[in-house]
């Protein structure tokens, strides 16, 4: 790892492109602590132990805990990618052409993602603002008025923008995917606190047995996030490849490949997506909780949607596994691949060419992305069932959606990071 680091400083255009990623994260960083105004920060801190707080949170990497003007995060943003992805299945003419017109058809979609984005910011932002206030018993808002929520919301909606902002131009100029490298980095950020805290929580003031106890429990919970973190490096680098015969006439020889295709073609996509699809019934009851935080089907709902309930967790676990197999045929067309595996004069070994290789691909994806949406969902909800059986810190419930992040984003920039060295050691040989 260390080598690679070396050998990625010593060329100057991963060197640059590392250094423009850290320079936005200090940006990143420094804006989470700049409190909107009109907010008594402090009054945010009760909500410690709701599900909506600790997945806003856990994506804005702390910036709630302060109700900063990234509090949203790239939420929004995910969950309008969500809508606009949705509608290009057959779903909505215009957006149907415009992801078969290429890269022309791909900015007005990125366009109609950021619009989208700027509406569901704005609602979103209300309704957080608006029921966390009723919460607090109306002491977060220290002068609760309309003009006063519309503002709160265009400052929140505003750096919501900026940070889709930042993550577009970490994926143009930097490495990696800009949006989920915010999000790792928010993860990491918020990691040192969370360490104190379950040091407090778990270990300091105790002594004698309590204490042995206390080190025993935390060792075996490092056991088991290593055991955990070895399972996801494993099955995100695990791939099925197909041998690609490549005809003579195509490549004046009979030539061999081998077509990867990943357990986990989805990545932790699915992942970002289920946590932001959990925020979104959250904020709607916002807008009610002030009237109806007593009636019965106000509860019953907020329990649905919250991650400390079982029945949030068993949703949110579904949501992973439906995203999984969504994401999958997004990352991987199978008809796309058939075609371009057609007009290259390449076919899969034993499988007729076109539409029986379409089929034999989509076939292969379905049973691999049951593999992967099956581990996705098995990673993020093993925490909160030992949360519940053993009265974990409820930080911890969100560990396992935070640690495949974290691991997945990682190998993700792992690799990009090996492949622009290696890309520019071959463009050095050839230029020799």
């Amino acid at each position: 790892m260390f080598t690679r680091m070396k050998n990625a400083f010593q060329e100057k255009d991963v060197r640059d492109r590392l250094l423009f990623t850290m320079m936005i994260l200090v940006v990143f960083r420094i804006g989470t602590h700049i409190t909107v105004p009109g907010v008594n920060a402090a009054a945010i801190q009760a909500f410690s132990n709701e599900g909506l707080f600790n997945i806003l949170n856990t994506f804005s990497g702390g910036a709630l805990s302060s109700y900063s003007i990234f509090s949203m995060g790239v939420s929004p943003y995910i969950t309008a990618s969500i809508v606009v992805q949705l509608l290009q299945m057959d779903i909505l003419p215009t957006f149907v052409e415009w992801s078969k017109q290429g890269e022309v058809g791909r900015r007005k979609l990125n366009q109609a993602t950021r619009y989208l984005t700027i509406v569901i910011g704005f609602i979103q932002a209300l309704g957080v603002s608006l029921g966390f206030n009723a919460l607090s018993n109306f002491g977060l808002i220290t002068n609760p008025s309309m003009q006063t929520y519309i503002m709160i919301a265009l400052v929140l909606t505003t750096g919501t923008m900026f940070l889709t902002w930042l993550g577009d131009m970490i994926t143009v100029k930097g490495i990696s995917n800009g949006v989920s490298i915010l999000i790792f980095a928010g993860i990491i950020a918020r990691m040192p606190s969370d360490i104190f805290t379950f040091y407090n929580q778990n270990i300091a003031g105790k002594s004698g047995g309590d204490l042995y106890r206390a080190l025993g429990f935390t060792a075996a919970l490092i056991v088991a996030v290593i055991l955990v973190i070895a399972l996801v490096v494993f099955v995100e680098q695990a791939q099925r490849r197909l041998p690609i015969q490549h005809s003579k006439r195509a490549t004046g020889s009979n030539e061999t490949s081998r077509l990867p295709l990943k357990i986990n073609s989805a990545g932790v996509i699915p992942v970002i997506f289920a946590s932001s699809f959990m925020t979104l019934p959250s904020t709607v009851l916002g807008f009610v909780s002030a009237t109806h935080s007593e009636d019965h089907w106000f509860k019953v709902t907020s329990m649905i949607f919250d991650l400390t309930q079982p029945i949030g967790a068993c949703l949110f676990t579904l949501l992973i596994i439906i995203f999984t197999y969504f994401y999958a045929f997004v990352q991987v067309n199978p008809e796309k691949v058939a075609e371009n595996l057609q007009k290259q004069g390449a076919y899969i070994l034993s499988v007729r060419p076109g539409n029986d290789t379409e089929q034999y691909i989509s076939s292969l994806l379905l049973r691999l992305s049951t593999v992967g949406a099956f581990y996705l969902g098995l990673i993020a909800i093993l925490p909160m069932i030992a949360s519940a059986l053993w009265s974990l810190p409820r930080g911890i419930m969100l560990g396992g959606t935070s640690l495949l992040i974290v691991v997945g984003v990682a190998i993700e920039v792992n690799r990009q990071i090996e492949g622009r060295t290696v890309k520019r050691r071959y463009q050095g040989f050839i230029e020799e």
